[in-house]
């Protein structure tokens, strides 16, 4: 939504898409009451500030109430196919195998080498894994999985994004399997406004919470606004870094921490 609201993404992609039982996104707004009639982009927006639990474990660690955002990092998605030849675990020989499944290993293993050496503020990863046919006893005829690629200097990120599709191809050839990548999400590192991060910052220390700068490791609607206005974020901690997870918790005394400095530097952001 927000970024259909930033005219990355037209109105009609964003309401054709799909889940995967095939439900577009304008059905379920329809049926749930939640179709608006306003046109996107109707008002216009002065600034826009995000306050989100920090998804990472540096402010507990750190015992820091409050984290200034002051980048977004960078990030690019990128679904790899590779195709080899199903056959028997047991009665192929090693050295006539072409095996999808090492390959992938092969590839896990060099954007973690990749990422490390690179550092810091570089992150390399691999989330989805599918295996066909998916048999304890026959090797795996495809393998589509995905990487993650993040970053916050954008030289940075151009260069791991290069370099982890380079070795991607390298390695499948190595190996005599066919592969085929596809960019499925991406954006470049974001800096936030100065004055607006400026703002928080000024704010935390005068209502005396302990606080430090910080970079977002995750995507968020402040990725894409920071395109069309003055943006920024408040971070509050959470315990153990834990998020997307039915453990993920913070504190009531975090959760009004970060709500306080919200409001007053929307109010004060309001009243310049």
């Amino acid at each position: 939504a927000s970024a259909v609201f930033a005219n990355v993404y037209s109105l009609d992609y964003a309401y054709g898409l799909k889940d995967k039982n095939g439900i577009t996104l304008y059905d379920e707004l329809e049926r749930t009451g939640w179709l608006g009639c306003e046109p996107c982009g109707a008002r216009d927006m002065h600034a826009y500030i995000e306050y989100h639990i920090e998804q990472g474990p540096i402010l507990e660690a750190e015992n820091r109430d409050i984290g200034v955002v002051t980048h977004c990092q960078g990030q690019s998605w990128l679904e790899v196919t590779l195709i080899g030849r199903s056959a028997h675990t047991g009665s192929t020989p090693m050295n006539m195998r072409a095996n999808a499944g090492l390959a992938m290993a092969r590839i896990i293993n060099a954007v973690d080498v990749i990422a490390m050496k690179h550092q810091p503020n570089v992150a390399g990863s691999i989330g989805q894994v599918n295996f066909e046919p998916n048999s304890r006893n026959a090797l795996p005829s495809k393998v589509v999985f995905t990487i993650d690629i993040r970053a916050i200097d954008s030289s940075k990120f151009e260069l791991m994004c290069q370099l982890i599709e380079t070795e991607t191809r390298n390695i499948a050839i190595e190996q005599g399997v066919k592969c085929s990548i596809e960019r499925i999400g991406h954006y470049e590192p974001v800096e936030f406004d100065q004055q607006l991060t400026s703002t928080i910052r000024d704010v935390a220390k005068q209502l005396g919470y302990s606080h430090m700068d910080i970079s977002s490791g995750a995507g968020h609607d402040a990725t894409w606004i920071a395109r069309i206005a003055p943006t920024s974020m408040i971070f509050c901690p959470c315990v153990g870094g834990v998020s997307h997870n039915e453990s993920e918790e913070i504190s009531i005394e975090w959760a009004e921490a970060g709500a306080n400095v919200l409001l007053h530097s929307v109010l004060k952001t309001a009243n310049e």
